[in-house]
């Protein structure tokens, strides 16, 4: 039997929308914990910080890198079909972890493995997210897509910061302030008050992230024109 041969361009998407893939499932499978980052300020004469978010913010910067690459080198209908993809594979993660929380632990004395109870806590939390989860995905990488195209219409090939950067103001605010609220706020698992904390905080630490990720933009796009410019 005959195995199937991909060109470079084919290889290299499958590599980028694995990883797109399996950090968008990772960040919102680890997003019911809250950590406290260690950024103080002061403001008006008030001090900021340190600052609280959740824990599913650390994938996000790769995925910001990974939507801005296939973007440029694969287009945003590209990218559409992927979220769309991306967003059916993570509801298919929630159902499997769903029907694992139905299934009772088996209670070994001494075991180091998670309980009922232990394991229920962690991830029986993540399914309130799940609507909220989606939605702001979709939403998010579906303006993130347009709003680069239209960028890149404009502006050509130059200012690859302006329509990376761009893009991701708007599409990150969405997705900061709507998983919050549907995914925390409605079910009761957050109050409207530490919402209204977090959602700023969750926004300003991906704008702060994505406008730190420019030179790895920059060094991404080079290695990319790099591999696919090779015989």
């Amino acid at each position: 039997m005959n195995s199937i041969h991909f060109d470079r361009k084919t290889w290299l998407f499958i590599i980028l929308a694995g990883l797109f893939i399996t950090n968008a499932v990772t960040a919102e499978l680890i997003s019911n914990k809250l950590i406290a980052v260690p950024i103080s300020f002061w403001l008006f004469g008030h001090k900021i910080g340190p600052l609280v978010t959740v824990v599913g913010i650390l994938p996000w910067p790769v995925v910001f890198l990974l939507t801005d690459l296939l973007n440029e080198f694969y287009g945003a209908k590209t990218v559409r079909r992927l979220s769309w993809v991306t967003s059916g594979l993570i509801l298919y993660c929630f159902i499997l972890v769903g029907v694992s929380l139905q299934i009772p632990a088996m209670e070994i004395p001494n075991s180091t493995l998670a309980d009922n109870k232990s394991y229920n806590l962690v991830f029986g939390q993540a399914q309130m997210v799940i609507v909220g989860s989606i939605a702001a995905f979709l939403l998010s990488q579906l303006l993130d897509a347009s709003l680069f195209k239209w960028i890149k219409s404009k502006t050509g090939n130059r200012f690859i910061w302006l329509r990376s950067t761009g893009s991701t103001v708007i599409s990150q605010l969405i997705d900061s302030y709507v998983v919050l609220f549907i995914g925390f706020v409605v079910p009761g698992a957050m109050s409207f008050s530490d919402y209204l904390t977090i959602a700023p905080t969750n926004y300003l630490l991906k704008l702060f992230i994505g406008i730190a990720l420019t030179p790895l933009i920059y060094a991404g796009h080079y290695s990319v024109k790099k591999i696919l410019a090779k015989p």
